[in-house]
């Protein structure tokens, strides 16, 4: 199989690299190789390679620079995506879309399923709705897979953030009142290769980590493995506190729990979160 990997050197983008099946090419593009908001350079790119499945792992990801960001966040959330779903669909190419747990409002208290109503809070969940709209109308056959709360050892995420601050600091204040699966990168990555390997139908599926946890029960697990494996000496002091005492730009789902059932349906397991918890740290 030939993949055209935009967003390579993101979390997603380098753990999927690492876990390519080998007898699979790959051509993974970055922003300055593949500008996928110029629907011209992205037919061209897929005119050169003749790609079998498109794999979009680019995004605008920082909620809250999204917020004074919007124009910039709509053209690669949103216009990106419809440009590589219309190219897909011209050429006969499977498109893996990436999208996030913000489409939702977080008022639910069970599970989101993948057919439950979506209202996003932050200009980063309307416009990954905008694209998540647009790769299914112009590719009735594209995969739409929804995550949460990303880590891995690459690119900027909350387990190198508590690493980070644990080091500097003796206390921390972590928000107790948003619940939510956190999901390892590569289990994501090995996700979408099962996926386009079984030629999985077209539509929206969940993929999130297997235990959902609040971000100080998150962070506590983080500070628990890091002692363990003599990363840091000891943990920091931890408070829990409320969204309402750490305003954010972006408003975030208090509750984003996804419903995993429709992609174990096909064998592939979730994330187990807190095992590659361990092996990241």
């Amino acid at each position: 199989m030939k993949v055209l990997l935009t967003g390579a050197n993101g979390q997603l983008g380098r753990c999927f690299q690492d876990r390519l099946p080998t007898d699979w090419q790959i051509r993974a593009t970055d922003s300055t190789k593949l500008d996928i908001t110029d629907l011209e350079q992205v037919n061209s790119a897929v005119l050169a390679f003749k790609p079998d499945a498109i794999v979009n792992a680019a995004a605008h990801t920082a909620a809250d620079k999204a917020e004074s960001e919007a124009d910039l966040a709509e053209r690669i959330n949103a216009a990106g995506p419809a440009n590589l779903a219309s190219v897909a669909a011209q050429h006969g190419i499977r498109l893996v879309h990436v999208s996030t747990d913000y489409v939702f409002d977080g008022n639910a208290s069970t599970p989101y399923t993948e057919e439950s109503p979506t209202n996003p809070l932050s200009v980063y969940g309307k416009t990954k709705l905008a694209g998540e709209v647009a790769v299914s109308s112009a590719a009735p056959d594209a995969i739409v897979v929804r995550t949460a709360w990303v880590f891995s050892e690459y690119g900027n995420n909350f387990v190198k953030t508590m690493l980070r601050l644990g080091k500097e600091r003796d206390a921390l204040s972590i928000v107790d009142d948003q619940r939510g699966c956190p999901t390892y990168a590569g289990d994501l990555a090995q996700a979408i290769i099962a996926l386009l390997q079984q030629n999985a139908a077209g539509g929206i599926y969940h993929y999130a980590g297997d235990k959902e946890v609040s971000w100080f029960e998150f962070a506590q697990a983080i500070f628990s493995v890091a002692v363990q494996k003599s990363v840091l000496s000891k943990a920091p002091a931890l408070t829990p506190i409320t969204t309402a005492q750490y305003p954010t730009p972006a408003h975030r789902p208090a509750y984003s729990t996804l419903a995993g059932g429709k992609i174990q349906g096909l064998g592939i397991a979730l994330s187990d979160w807190q095992s590659a918890l361990n092996k990241t740290i």
